[in-house]
């Protein structure tokens, strides 16, 4: 049985956990608590990165959650969540790619930077900019893969989702808006969105995030 070293709040890790519930696959759920167990030394074993998610199928470990998806999806090919046809399957890895490069690394400015200060403005542009093209990208569409469910849906939606319980608004993209509306009706989704408490603890975790790395930096100017 695979071995799923996830945490609920995380969105990268919320990504694989969808993946195998959406398939119906069974694998041993392990929740690392992110306010030090990441820096264990036994989980470290794991991901000298100290990150989640991880997944270990017997003997092989495999970190990062694109590659799990792809690893999942080779491995259990049904339900498929990559569509045959070309021009579907590029939407589907642009939307993944997307959401790696220009939405996740928004979201520590997106929570702990203060009201109408440059990198605020900076990231909620940028996240704009990426809702646009993935509205362009769904036209009239039910899915990213067309009028299937696909891992496009999974890695986008998770981060959409979660930027508009951050704040951003997708009232200038209906069609996004009926989009996550259908992923929500989903009963997968709706058992692993976290809620607003959750949200909220995630802001937290965010915020003591940012005031460790000022601490570092703090130290490092005075070592200097």
């Amino acid at each position: 049985m695979l071995k799923l070293y996830h945490h609920p709040l995380s969105p990268m890790a919320r990504r694989v956990w969808i993946t195998l519930l959406e398939k119906n696959i069974p694998f041993e759920s392990i929740i690392i608590n992110l306010d030090g167990e990441q820096f264990r030394s036994d989980f470290l074993k794991l991901n000298p990165f100290h990150q989640v998610p991880i997944v270990v199928d017997n003997e092989l470990r495999i970190l990062e959650s694109l590659a799990i998806i792809d690893y999942i999806e080779a491995k259990y090919p049904l339900p498929s969540l990559l569509p045959k046809n070309p021009e579907q399957l590029a939407k589907v890895r642009m939307v993944q790619m997307l959401s790696e490069h220009k939405v996740i690394p928004q979201l520590f400015p997106l929570i702990v930077e203060p009201e109408k200060s440059r990198k605020l403005i900076k990231s909620r542009r940028q996240l704009h900019r990426v809702l646009n093209v993935f509205s362009e990208l769904l036209g009239d569409d039910d899915y990213f893969g067309g009028d299937r469910f696909s891992a496009g849906d999974i890695v986008g939606g998770n981060g959409v989702i979660l930027i508009n319980k951050l704040g951003i608004s997708l009232e200038k993209y209906p069609n996004l808006l009926a989009w996550c509306d259908r992923l929500m009706q989903r009963e997968v989704w709706q058992k692993t969105q976290p809620n607003e408490a959750g949200i909220a603890i995630f802001r937290e975790r965010m915020h003591a995030l940012s005031q460790m790395k000022q601490g570092k930096k703090m130290f490092i100017r005075k070592i200097k």
